[in-house]
């Protein structure tokens, strides 16, 4: 008998509901693998070979560590995963196929954060996992599930490595970050304008980056609604962080790009404007593929090479 204790994943915060945690027996003809993740408990009877996914993080995941993705949803894939712009299409990002995810019995089905509400019926048909993220802790989470892929393919030291990169950037963000003034980041959408502050879907370059964040608790402030070319005046950043989620979903109606929205006379007098320290973060990246160890790494990068780290 082979055990893998799964401890090392598990921290003493929320994140221990995330963690998949995995004991591997191994019998005379076949492994075992049981897998505790985000909805509980799932058995696979060996190492998966046919696989579908239908979060874009995981996909990302697994294709850093070498592993190919037999089905994934119909979505508009950045380059890095090009070679899934033309793979088998198993539904949308949040709606299977469920006809044809039956017909092609894969061995396992990875859902997390649009998908997990599907995980029930996914279950039904193969063995399925959630590895959604905690937002308010989102590189550990990030890296738990990225440890439980490598355990599940044989491939921790890939992960390992991966894992070790994304530290030594983060590293050097978190030294500079504090040295170059407050920031704020926002997402525009359909020409409306969100505010993102600590504790929140993008609030990770805050509490795990060491980014200063202009306003402490956005949500106060702005009482969860979309906030004014005043408020953004008002508050006046140095750095200013867009996300262009039109961009990011390829919207076709109403979808003015970011900016243009942020050119006009209000913004203009922004620090942040005056000083080009507007970034406008990879879309794709932050919207839409953010889960993945190689783009955590990736938007970690941005982040530091924007504010003048020494990231690699």
């Amino acid at each position: 008998m082979i055990v893998h204790s799964s401890n090392h994943f598990r921290t003493a915060t929320a994140a221990l509901a995330l963690a998949a945690s995995l004991a591997l027996t191994a019998g005379a003809s076949a492994q075992e693998i049981t897998a505790q993740h985000a909805q509980g408990e799932t058995v696979l009877p060996g190492i998966p070979e046919k696989i579908f996914a239908y979060d874009l993080g995981t996909i990302d995941t697994l294709a850093a560590i070498g592993v190919e993705v037999d089905g994934v949803p119909d979505a508009s894939f950045p380059d890095h995963l090009s070679q899934y712009r033309d793979a088998l299409k198993i539904g949308s990002l949040f709606e299977p196929d469920y006809e044809l995810v039956n017909a092609e019995q894969p061995d396992a089905i990875f859902v997390a954060g649009r998908s997990s509400a599907v995980y029930p019926q996914l279950s039904e048909i193969a063995p399925t996992l959630d590895l959604s993220v905690d937002w308010t802790d989102f590189p550990a989470t990030i890296k738990q599930r990225s440890e439980t892929l490598g355990e599940i393919f044989g491939k921790q030291a890939e992960v390992a490595e991966l894992i070790a990169q994304v530290d030594a950037n983060m590293a050097a963000v978190q030294e500079t970050a504090p040295t170059v003034g407050n920031a704020l980041f926002i997402s525009v959408s359909g020409g409306r304008i969100s505010a993102f502050g600590p504790g929140s879907r993008f609030g990770w370059i805050h509490d795990d980056l060491g980014v200063v964040p202009v306003i402490e608790d956005v949500e106060e402030a702005t009482h969860g609604e979309a906030v004014s070319f005043e408020f953004l005046l008002e508050t006046d950043p140095d750095w200013l962080f867009v996300l262009d989620r039109d961009a990011a979903v390829g919207a076709a109606d109403g979808g003015q790009p970011a900016q243009q929205v942020l050119d006009n006379d209000l913004v203009h007098q922004m620090k942040a404007w005056q000083n080009d320290r507007v970034v406008y973060v990879n879309p794709v990246n932050f919207y839409i593929v953010n889960g993945g160890l190689y783009t955590l790494n990736q938007m970690v990068v941005e982040v530091g090479e924007a504010i003048g780290a020494d990231v690699q």
